[in-house]
Parts: C-alpha cells; sequence; structure tokens
C-alpha cells in the first residue's frame, strides 16, 4: 500500500486553481523530486501532504499512523532555546506518557539524533547560521522517526559544504522523501522520480532528472503544436459562423454546437505563461585589465577575513567565489569592487568601469514602493541598450502582470524579489556584473534564462553562489574562500576544483610516501624490505592483474554509457515502447552506479 495517496484532490485560493483534480502515489522508500515554476503550488502540495491543510475538493488516504515530518522553505526566526531544546519539541506532538521510562527513552531519542546530525546540543539556536539552524530543523523532524520527510527548498542558504552534507545524509537516511529544490545537483543525486506541478496538474515523471529535461521539452513541443492545430481549427469555425444571413438560414446546427464546445474547450485551456525575458546592457567596453589585487588582507578584531591575496581579472573574466558561510565572501566581493578599502595591499581598478551590483539581502529594493517605483525611479519608460522601452512592457518580460507591477514589496514572494532586483539590475548599464547568491528562490527554468544570459554577457563578471551546476556551467575561473582568510585560485567551476583538490591530495601523497618508508626503514634498523608471504604474495599478483584490466572495463562501460545517451536524445526514442524507455533509463542509472564503483576501486587498487 502507498504511504499516501491524493484521490483527485483540488485546492485554490481565488483565480485558477493551485491545483485541479490531482492524483499522486508515494510508495515506501522513494525520493520524489516536485518540480514547478515560482507560484504554482509546490509549498501548498506539501502542506496538503503534512495534513497542514486541508483539499477543497477530493480525498487524502494516509498509510494508518503514518508519521510524516515537514521542513518550510523558511525556518522561524522567533525560535530560542539550545539545540536540545529545540530537537525536543519535535517529540511533543507524538509523546502523550511522560513517566521516567518514557522520559528516558524521550532524551535518548533526542541525543541519538543530535549526535547523529553532528550538532552541538548545549548550543543556542538564535545565535547558529542558518545552515546549522537548518540542520537543527531537520533534527526535529527526523526525532520523531517519520516514514515521510518533506522539504521545501532544503538547500537554501545552505554553503556548498553544507549541501553536500545533506545530500549524503538524505542517501544515507534511507526513509521516504518528498522535496521542493531548485539545486539541480541536488535533484539529480537525490531523486528516483520526479512529479511536476504545473497550471493545476501534476504529471508524474519516472525518470531521473536528466531524462526528464529531454522528455518535457519533447511534451511542450507537442502541446504546442496540438494548440497551434486547435486555434486554427476555431478561427476557421470563427469566420463560418460571422458569414452572410443566407449561410446562417442554412447553416449545419451540429457543426454550431462542435463550435460552442471549442469555445468552451478554449476558454478553460490555461496556457503557460511565457519564460523570463532578460537582457543585458554592456554599454561600453572596460579596459583589458578590470581588477588588480595585491597582497590584500582584511580582518574584524582577531577574525582574519581575507589575507595576502593577490589576482588579476580581465575583462571577459567570469569569477565564482566559494567559501563556507560566515567566511567573509561578500566582503571580498566590496572590496575588488571598491565599496570597502583593504587593511592590507592594493587593489586596482581599469578604465571605463560600469558596475552594477545583486545584493543577495536585497536591500537595494525600497520596501515604501511598488514593483514599478523601484525599478522607474519615477520614469515611464528605460533605455535598454539604445532601444527606449516601456517599463510595464519591461517588467512583463520579468513575468511581472500588468496588476502585479503597483504591489508594494512586501507583497511578493522571495522568486518575485529576486526576479525584481534582476529587473533593476539589468536596466542600468553594466560591462563588471557583481552578483551575490542570484539563484536563492528563483525557480529552474528562470534560473537557466539567467544561465544563458550570463555565458552570452560580453563583460566581467564576479559571482558568488552555492549553486554547484550554476558555477560549473558559468564560471572560468574559481577562488575558494576558506575560515582562516586563505583564498586559492583555481581553473573552472565547482568540478574542476574538486578534481583539482583531488590531484593534489594525491600528489601530496606521493610525495610523502618515500619520506615516510625511509623513516620506518631507519627506526627499524635495516633497509631490506620484509618479504611476502605465499598468500600476501597471490593476493598482490591479483589485485595487479584487477588494475591492469579496470582501464577496459572502465571503457567499455562509458562507451555503451555514451551510445545510451545518445540514443535518448533522439525525438525517436520517445516514440518506442515504454517499456523499452524503461529499460533504457534503467541501465544508464546502472551504469552510472558500476562507473563509480569501478573508478573508486581504480583509486583504491593505486594507493
Amino acid at each position: 500500500m502507498a504511504l499516501i495517496s491524493l484521490q483527485e484532490v483540488s485546492l485554490g485560493f481565488g483565480g485558477p486553481r493551485l491545483l485541479d483534480k490531482v492524483n499522486l502515489q508515494i510508495e515506501s522508500g522513494e525520493r520524489v523530486g516536485l518540480l514547478g515554476r515560482n507560484g504554482m503550488g509546490k509549498s501548498t502540495l506539501l502542506k496538503l501532504v503534512n495534513g497542514d491543510l486541508l483539499p477543497h475538493d477530493g480525498n487524502i488516504a494516509r498509510q494508518q499512523n503514518l508519521q510524516t515530518a515537514y521542513l518550510p522553505q523558511e525556518v522561524p526566526q522567533n525560535l530560542t532555546g539550545s539545540v536540545s531544546e529545540i530537537v525536543a519539541t519535535g517529540l511533543e506532538a507524538v509523546t502523550t506518557v511522560l513517566d521516567d521510562e518514557h522520559q528516558w527513552q524521550r532524551q535518548l531519542k533526542v541525543q541519538q539524533i543530535i549526535s547523529r546530525m553532528q550538532l552541538d546540543p548545549a548550543a543556542k539556536f538564535e545565535t547558529l547560521s542558518a545552515g546549522l539552524k537548518r540542520r537543527v530543523f531537520l533534527a526535529r523532524g527526523l526525532v520523531r522517526q517519520p516514514e515521510l520527510l518533506l522539504l521545501d527548498e532544503p538547500t537554501n542558504h545552505l554553503d556548498i559544504e553544507a549541501i553536500d552534507w545533506l545530500e549524503n545524509f538524505l542517501k544515507r537516511w534511507g526513509g521516504t522523501l518528498l522535496f521542493v529544490t531548485h539545486d539541480r545537483v541536488f535533484l539529480q543525486h537525490l531523486t528516483t522520480r520526479i512529479v511536476e506541478l504545473d497550471r493545476g496538474q501534476l504529471y508524474d515523471w519516472d525518470c531521473n532528472y536528466t531524462t526528464f529535461l529531454q522528455r518535457k521539452e519533447a511534451a511542450l513541443a507537442a502541446e504546442d503544436a496540438q494548440n497551434i492545430l486547435f486555434d486554427k481549427k476555431l478561427a476557421q469555425e470563427e469566420v463560418w459562423i460571422r458569414k452572410g444571413i443566407e449561410a446562417r438560414r442554412t447553416r449545419n446546427e451540429g457543426r454550431v454546437r462542435a463550435l460552442k464546445r471549442l469555445r468552451e474547450e478554449r476558454t478553460q485551456r490555461r496556457d503557460l505563461s511565457g519564460k523570463v525575458r532578460m537582457e543585458i546592457q554592456a554599454d561600453k567596453r572596460s579596459g583589458k585589465m578590470v581588477i588588480e589585487a595585491e597582497d590584500v588582507g582584511y580582518s574584524f578584531g582577531d577574525q582574519t577575513i581575507v589575507k595576502n591575496f593577490s589576482t588579476v581579472i580581465q575583462r571577459g573574466d567570469k569569477v565564482g567565489i566559494i567559501g563556507p558561510n560566515g567566511s567573509g565572501k561578500t566582503t571580498l566581493l566590496r572590496m575588488l569592487i571598491g565599496e570597502l578599502q583593504p587593511q592590507q595591499g592594493s587593489i586596482r581598478h581599469g578604465t571605463n568601469l560600469e558596475v552594477a551590483y545583486f545584493d543577495q539581502l536585497r536591500a537595494q529594493l525600497d520596501e515604501t514602493k511598488s514593483v514599478l517605483d523601484n525599478v522607474g525611479q519615477g520614469r515611464d519608460t528605460i533605455t535598454i541598450n539604445g532601444k527606449p522601452r516601456n517599463l510595464v512592457g519591461y517588467l512583463e518580460s520579468f513575468l511581472f502582470t500588468r496588476d502585479r507591477v503597483h504591489a508594494p514589496i512586501s507583497a511578493l514572494s522571495g522568486g518575485e524579489r529576486n526576479r525584481l532586483l534582476l529587473a533593476r539590475l539589468f536596466a542600468q548599464p553594466a560591462n563588471l556584473l557583481v552578483m551575490d547568491e542570484p539563484t536563492n528562490d528563483l525557480d529552474i527554468e528562470t534560473l537557466e534564462v539567467l544561465e544563458d544570459l550570463l555565458l552570452d554577457y560580453p563583460g566581467t563578471l564576479l559571482l558568488v553562489s552555492h549553486d554547484r551546476a550554476f558555477l560549473n556551467n558559468l564560471v572560468t575561473s574559481t577562488l575558494i574562500l576558506d575560515s582562516s582568510g586563505q583564498v586559492t585560485e583555481y581553473v573552472g567551476g565547482y568540478d574542476d576544483w574538486q578534481k583539482q583538490e583531488q590531484q593534489a591530495d594525491k600528489n601530496a601523497s606521493a610525495a610523502l610516501k618515500p619520506a615516510t618508508t625511509t623513516q620506518a626503514e631507519d627506526s627499524a634498523g635495516t633497509s631490506a624490505p620484509r618479504k611476502l608471504t605465499y598468500k600476501e604474495q597471490r593476493a598482490l599478483e591479483a589485485q595487479q592483474k584487477e588494475l591492469a584490466e579496470l582501464p577496459k572495463k572502465i571503457e567499455m562501460l562509458e562507451t555503451e554509457q555514451h551510445q545510451l545517451a545518445e540514443s535518448m536524445a533522439s525525438p525517436a526514442f520517445y516514440q518506442r515502447d515504454n517499456a523499452e524507455i524503461t529499460q533504457t533509463v534503467e541501465r544508464l542509472k546502472a551504469l552510472e552506479a558500476e562507473l563509480a564503483l569501478a573508478y573508486q576501486r581504480w583509486e583504491e587498487l593505486e594507493k
């Protein structure tokens, strides 16, 4: 039996329904990624599943005594107390008897989950970073031992280290997950199945994220083609019905009824709202050298933020900045653009610099003004790349409707605020674009539009982000800032940094080996190695043989993986039998797992 089953469920709050007679089943052990544009109702669906909301129509069937835990998008800011006290509140809803034995069991559960989540039980919740607060709230849900865990944007405001930890923890946890995220790497690594909420309907895609993208593109193309044919037929029938009086006397009444049905169907159709359309102004080219930093240092009291940092950033560079929360990434950014003077060293700027700055705290938005006034500053038109544009039309390209442009900032969601800040940012010419966490709260589709826009941007980009896919796809080099203030520069994005780090660790280990061996030999008083036993010799030979054969095995697996990926990239692939598509997708998953194990084994044998 499914853990939870939604049957013909509907829910709305005025206007089109967020959920319109939807069906959904979640089985034990699944990790379901819930996708959809901002405002489609993903958070509402999670609250329905958790029991915080009741549907207007339909039924929700739950497995008997089903325990769920819900981690909302924003952790409440008014919570106070120790970590242990906050986590213990998760048991209040399920613990009714508090005799000595139950009290002891309760404390044991709390201690176990705090230990497992690597938290300090005595730490004050209100003093923790955003990432640790989310971890405490997750522990608060998990202490109930839920069968179903509901996560709404769990990676929001987490640094990369915290996201990696969460990803690995959820893989090991082994329970059932339903989660919303805009982090594409997190989604790809965790999901066993994808469910999409689109215009009030739920679509079940039994595949991973990469395959979903291919199938979704094909489905949208088919929908567009079908709508074009429908609209053409409706237009022809409307022309026919409006013919002269003579034609109307003899018209076919059946055809008139059919036209009425077509009109009703068109009225009920919910078209996909347009994509965000952005363009960046790069009015003047900057000089070839944009920023030069030499032996830069900065501290807050006893805490070193940056020390002995030097770099040269040239026109067209796209530089990513990565570091733990609180390590000083924003401080480094402000020093590089001249908003903050370094305490040691110097920073020199090139010529013709025009800077546009995206602030992650959105402090540039005036809460007392409307959407329109925040961008227009009293103007009705703005100039984009030398062409005048109506301000309302410009905001519509960022998905603000004509009614919404007059809304106060306080009425906007997190995603809408981010889109507004982007609209404000791109309304000014800039050849140095500085972006501090621009992807927070954006849906995946808007994020990909922004990514494509920045890829084509001819100016220079400084980017602070914890979005691994965003960094991989955009940046040409990466600055890694650690908690001691050391800044290290790497070529490429997040994955390139990881590979270079691993290679550096291998080289360091190799360099240390001879010295370690020599020391061991000296302490033993002899340079002659110990002779291997017969069993050890046989085991060594088997390992050497396995190591020699592994490259051929990996090559065969990669060839098959490439062939399957090429086959799935063809539109003809999705015209095959469903069983064949599923079998191919499953084989691709198995190949990914086999390759990971093969590479891991290769590394073990080489060591």
